[in-house]
Parts: structure tokens; sequence; C-alpha cells
């Protein structure tokens, strides 16, 4: 049983004082999306607080921080206490580096060609090599630059992605030292099961990860920095911890399976409202939106809300999902069209437009996650999170 309150209080006083967004500005938006600054530092400092004494931390902040804002958490994340960023393409590294971010950045995907090395060169991004023909290519571009660049060696110890395979890393390493333009960093692998309850093909990677550093050190070469562990590594234990971890799902305060919630506790970043733009009633027998997939079987107060499937809202969480209004769940209605979607609010008589309502987030004493959207649709909460479009405007609270 949800304790809502008698009506909710006016968007000036709810809202001033906390965003560095102008209340003017915030007014005029149909819809928008929250980011919490404390619940992110909090989050950092949580996993500070676990790793070994000696690990660093890399923030993840690909895909626009996973919907969150790339910049804002760059930022935050390193004021508290994260030593590194990574990202998955060339152009979200040169952003972060345009807007004044001078910390070591780790850029996750594959660059290939001699106009991207030269950028990455420019712009002192740290690139991930995975074959030998990349690293020669690095190696050859570099030489005619005249520079040298830290660069990350990926060994494919399961993932079947990027990374050359574990058992021919002593060739890959050799290989790469031979040319003085690359400077290793850190070597390092991908978990593909770490959220799966059983262990096994966690602990095989790490088996192959072991073998393979073992096989280097029997040559006598000691990597500078290894690393191996997701969020989810990270929560099995300090034995995934090695030199580096790289936190995306947790850095956003989400759990990337049940069974780990318990190790830390995070709090979610993101909330994602809307204002009701129009309230009606309509009599029994009424289709509701495209398609009238949805029909009343009683006299019903509707209310209108502004933000729809190109805002990042699922079209197939029609009929199907619940909001906070006042403290209380509250069902939509009908087809979520593109930039609208329809809501049964017949217990509120009094309701206006311009109240707010909360897709995601907290309202009085209930919440709605990611995660609950991810379990109606049989997805993952990363692709929820990174689905928000950029017309909503991120505000930090």
């Amino acid at each position: 049983m949800v304790l809502g309150r008698e009506r909710r209080p006016p968007l000036e006083s709810v809202y001033a004082g906390r965003f560095d967004y102008r209340l003017s500005e915030l007014i005029r938006q149909r819809a928008w999306v929250e980011i919490d600054q404390a619940a992110l530092i909090h989050n950092v400092q949580q996993f500070k607080a676990y790793l070994k004494p000696r690990t660093e931390l890399i923030a993840v902040v690909k895909a626009d921080a996973y919907g969150h804002g790339a910049l804002r958490v760059a930022q935050t994340a390193l004021q508290a206490g994260a030593q590194g960023l990574a990202i998955a393409t060339l152009g979200e590294g040169i952003e972060l580096r345009e807007a004044g971010i001078t910390a070591p950045i780790l850029l996750l995907g594959a660059t290939n060609t001699p106009e991207e090395i030269k950028a990455l060169a420019h712009w002192q991004l740290q690139p991930t090599l995975a074959s030998l023909a990349q690293a020669q290519i690095f190696a050859q571009t570099l030489a005619q630059l005249g520079q040298s660049l830290p660069v990350h060696l990926k060994l494919d110890t399961g993932m079947s992605r990027l990374g050359v395979p574990w058992q021919q890393a002593v060739t890959f390493v050799e290989q790469v030292r031979q040319a003085p333009q690359l400077r290793v960093a850190s070597i390092y692998s991908h978990l593909a099961t770490a959220d799966d309850p059983d262990p096994t093909q966690m602990q095989r990677q790490k088996q192959y990860f072991e073998w393979a550093i073992a096989q280097l050190r029997q040559v006598y070469y000691h990597p500078p920095k290894l690393h191996l562990a997701n969020s989810a590594g990270v929560l099995n234990g300090p034995e995934w911890h090695y030199d580096l971890v790289r936190i995306g799902l947790g850095l956003y305060g989400l759990y990337p399976a049940p069974h780990l919630q318990p190790v830390l506790n995070l709090k979610p970043v993101l909330s994602v409202r809307a204002k009701i733009t129009q309230v009606k009633t309509i009599p029994a027998g009424t289709g509701v939106s495209y398609g009238h997939h949805f029909v009343s079987d009683r006299p019903m107060q509707i209310a209108v809300l502004g933000i729809g499937y190109a805002d990042g809202v699922p079209r197939n969480l029609s009929n199907r999902l619940s909001v906070l209004l006042r403290g209380q769940e509250v069902q939509q209605i009908g087809a979520i069209t593109m930039d609208q979607m329809m809501l049964d609010v017949s217990q509120f008589p009094d309701l206006q437009p311009g109240e707010v309502v909360t897709l995601i987030g907290q309202d009085g004493h209930q919440s709605i996650s990611a995660d609950d959207w991810a379990q109606t649709l049989g997805t993952i909460s990363w692709e929820i999170l990174c689905s928000f479009k950029h017309r909503l405007p991120r505000i930090a609270v």
C-alpha cells in the first residue's frame, strides 16, 4: 500500500534550487531526465571502499554514460575518486577532451585507419589493440608522426569478440614490444558470464587469462597493469580486481544480477519524469490511442503525458506500464505514441495539467526502476538506460 499525499506541491517549490538548470527552462520542458549526482558519488565511493587498496577504478562512460550524460558523469566520477575513464568510440573520447577532461581515457572499441590513429594521438586517447595487424598499422602510422602512444592489449579468453586468442599472448606481446611507438599500458580481457550465478565459465576465463600472463612472465615480461573485471566481475570478490576494474552499470546504481545485490549498497542515479498536458473524462466503451487496443470498461478520467517512444519509452510497454503520480501507481493505457501516452488517473478527481509524473525513479514511498521495465520487456537494464533520447534534457540534481 502506497502512502500518498493529498496534493503534489507546485513545480516551483519542488524543483527550485535543485538543478544547475534554469527553472524557467525546466518549466518549458514536457519531460526530462534527472541525474542524482550524490547517488553517483555514493556509488563510486562504495566501489572504491570495496576494491583492493591498489586497484584503480575506471568509470565506463560510453554511450553517453549509459544515457546519463557523459561529460557530467565523467567529471563527477573523477572528482569522487575514479582514476580514469573508458569509452567505446573515438568521437566519445574527443568530446571529453574538448570539454577539458585530462584524465586517462581508454578506448574500448577497435580503431584501424591511419586517420583514426592520428586523431587518437592528437587527443591523447589510449586505444585497445586486439590484433597483430592492427598493431602494425598503429606502429607504422605513429612512426610517420614521430609519436608514441600508450596502448592496451586485449586477449580473448571466452567472449569471442575483440581480442587476440589467449593462447597467442606471448607472440602478440613480443611483436607489439618491438615497436617503440607502442607503449604497453595494460593487458586485459572481458568476462562473458560474470552475471551468471554459476561461476564455471567465468572461472575458466580467469584461468586462461592467468595462464597467458604466466607465459609472459616466463619470457621475462611483466605486464605493467592487468584488468579483467566489469561491474559483475568486481562484485564477485577481490580475486577479480587485479590492477584496474572497469565499472559501468554499477556506477549508475543498478546491479548486473540479483544475486550480486547484497555485496554493495548502490543507489540509482537516473530518474525520468514528465508533465501532464491534458486531463479529460471519457465514457465507458471509448477506445484510447492508435488501434484502440484499450477500450474503457467504465467512465474514466484520463491524463495525457508528454513523453513517448521517440523519447525512449518502448512502445512494447503499451498497456503494461505503471507510473507514479502523487506517490501512487497509475496505469498507462492504450498504445504509447511517438510523443505522448495516456494514463488512467480516475483516482485523482482534482488533477490538473502541469503535475509531474515519474516513469523511472522514486515518488513518495514508491519507486520504479529500469530493472522493472527490463523485466516486463524481457531485456536488460543496460538497454533501457541507453534508450532515452537527447531531446530529454539531462538535469543534475
